[in-house]
């Protein structure tokens, strides 16, 4: 494990005290990710009520469950962000499966686009939470506020290169989003819920 792999030094102590069964390290850690937390899970539901039973889910897995975070496999922000959408999406089709049960509308087919579709989008909006501010900032000028690269750089005060650089690599991190192949359950989270 390079140097880099190495998750910081607050994950592993947070971890170690979730262990140790310390209510005050759960209280640090919901402080710190809870508004990530429901949020990935808002944009996976849509619906409020369901993102806060999420939320709760998550953070009652992490009470639960806290050896089922690995530090050496990444960061725990980064872990928290998979086990929660891997939740939203368990309950976007539980509710779903009973949705079409009673027979609602909708097909298999289509519940399975939905799910895919709200995981696509809070995988995005986790990516550009998490790029480095610079790539965040040239991205939001170019979509938001219409900017090409050279308006984008001369606003960010970089050269055109620099400011093309960085759209490049802001959107080759977006398309990381629609990337089908990732785990439905990545190493550490485990199959418990």
């Amino acid at each position: 494990m390079t140097k880099r792999d190495v998750p910081p030094r607050w994950d592993r102590k947070m971890q170690q005290r979730l262990a140790r069964g310390e209510a005050a390290a759960l209280g640090e850690l919901y402080d710190r990710f809870a508004s990530l937390v429901h949020g990935l899970a808002h944009r996976v539901l849509g619906e409020e009520r369901a993102a806060d039973a999420v939320t709760r889910d998550v953070f009652a897995h992490v009470w639960q469950h806290p050896d089922t975070y690995d530090p050496g496999q990444g960061p725990l922000r980064t872990w928290l962000a998979a086990l929660t959408n891997r939740l939203a999406v368990q309950r976007l089709r539980t509710t779903g499966t009973a949705a079409l049960a009673r027979g609602g509308p909708g097909t298999t087919e289509d519940l399975e686009r939905t799910v895919h579709h709200a995981s696509v989008a809070a995988r995005a909006d986790y990516i550009v939470q998490s790029m480095p501010a610079p790539l965040r900032a040239a991205l939001e000028l170019a979509y938001f506020q219409r900017r090409d690269y050279h308006q984008t750089a001369v606003d960010l005060g970089v050269t055109d290169d620099e400011a093309r650089r960085r759209l490049r690599l802001g959107l080759q991190l977006l398309s990381t989003a629609h990337d089908t192949e990732a785990p439905d359950s990545p190493p550490g989270i485990g199959g418990a819920a």
